[in-house]
């Protein structure tokens, strides 16, 4: 069992440990991964991947897709 000095550390040491702890908690993975997917607004109509804005979904399509016909939504952007 710890004493004087050494008991103080050990106290300090948990105290700091739980406080790290509860900061972490608001920052999990699934937090973060339920955010990032809230972003992902936009789906490409022919590979279903998502992407944040119609600007990243046109630079997308071009790229990936030049041979399949722009969506309608895509023209104006």
């Amino acid at each position: 069992m710890a004493r004087g000095h050494q008991k103080i550390q050990s106290q300090a040491k948990a105290q700091e440990k739980q406080a790290k702890m509860k900061k972490q908690q608001g920052h999990s993975a699934t937090d973060q991964k339920k955010a990032a997917q809230k972003a992902l607004v936009h789906v490409c109509a022919v590979c279903k991947s998502q992407m944040p804005d119609p600007k990243t979904y046109k630079q997308h399509f071009e790229n990936k897709h030049p041979k399949n016909e722009m969506p309608l939504d895509l023209k104006d952007v």
